[in-house]
C-alpha cells in the first residue's frame, strides 16, 4: 500500500479536516447503507474529510461524507488504497484557492476569508479553511449559503504567544459572518472562543474521544483524564 496520495507530498497519515478524494466506492466501508443523496455521481466529484478518530496508519481512515446539505452526513472507514488525493486546509491557503473560486466571491464566509488571509499568512501559524468553505473551494461543488459559517484550523503544536491570541480575537470578531477557530495542538482540537471565554477547563477533542483539560497542550493531562473516565 502507498500513501503518495497527499497533494502536499506530505508521507503520513492524514489528520483531521484533510480532505480525500474517493477512487473506488468499495473502499468504503459503512455499518449502514449509503443515504440516498450519496450517490456514486456525487462521490466521483465530492471529497469525504477525516473524522477525528484514532489510527496509525493508512490502511483504514475514519471520514465523514457529506452532501449538499448541513443534514446530509454520514460517518464512514475508507481504505487507503481507494484514495485519489489529500488536500489539507493549508494547502487551499497556499495556492490562493478563492481566486480560483470566483463563483464563491460574494459569500460573505469567502469575503471574511479573503479578508483574513494575508494576515494569518503573514505569521507563522499554519491554518486553513475547513467545513464548507474549504469544501466549496477544494471541490467546487455548490454547498454554501449566505449564511454559511466561516471554519478555520489552526495549528498550533506549542502554546499560543499573546500576540497571536490577540490577532485571532480580531479574525474572529470579523463583521462578515460567524467565524469558528478551532485550534489544533497535534493531540486534539479545541474551539478558541471556548478557551478565551474565561472558563477554567476548555473541551479538547482527542482521538480517544473528548477531554476536559486545564491546559490543552499538556499530552499527560490528556492521557489521565482519559484513563480516570
Amino acid at each position: 500500500m502507498s500513501n503518495n496520495f497527499f497533494h502536499d507530498n506530505r508521507k503520513t497519515v492524514p489528520r483531521p479536516h484533510d480532505l480525500l478524494w474517493i477512487t473506488d466506492l468499495a473502499g468504503l466501508a459503512t455499518d449502514q447503507p449509503l443515504p440516498s443523496w450519496a450517490t456514486a455521481e456525487w462521490l466521483a466529484s465530492a471529497p469525504v474529510v477525516i473524522r477525528r478518530e484514532k489510527m496509525t496508519d493508512v490502511a483504514w481512515l475514519p471520514v465523514g461524507l457529506r452532501g449538499r446539505t448541513r443534514s446530509e452526513r454520514f460517518k464512514a472507514l475508507l481504505s487507503g488504497d481507494a484514495v485519489g488525493k489529500c488536500v489539507p486546509p493549508e494547502f487551499l491557503v497556499r495556492t490562493e484557492a478563492w481566486n480560483d473560486g470566483a463563483q464563491f466571491s460574494a459569500f460573505p464566509a469567502v469575503k471574511a476569508l479573503v479578508s483574513m488571509a494575508s494576515t494569518l499568512t503573514a505569521t507563522e501559524l499554519s491554518w486553513g479553511p475547513t467545513g464548507s468553505v474549504g469544501f466549496a473551494l477544494a471541490s467546487g461543488l455548490p454547498v454554501l449559503r449566505e449564511e454559511s459559517d466561516l471554519d478555520v484550523v489552526v495549528r498550533a503544536s506549542v502554546p499560543l504567544r499573546i500576540e497571536y491570541i490577540e490577532l485571532l480575537k480580531a479574525v474572529q470578531s470579523s463583521s462578515l459572518c460567524r467565524i469558528d477557530i478551532q485550534i489544533d495542538t497535534g493531540n486534539g482540537g479545541f474551539a478558541f472562543a471556548e478557551w478565551i471565554g474565561g472558563r477554567k477547563t476548555v473541551l479538547l477533542k482527542t482521538d480517544i474521544g473528548p477531554v476536559l483539560t486545564a491546559d490543552p497542550w499538556a499530552v499527560t493531562n490528556i492521557i489521565d483524564a482519559v484513563g480516570s473516565s
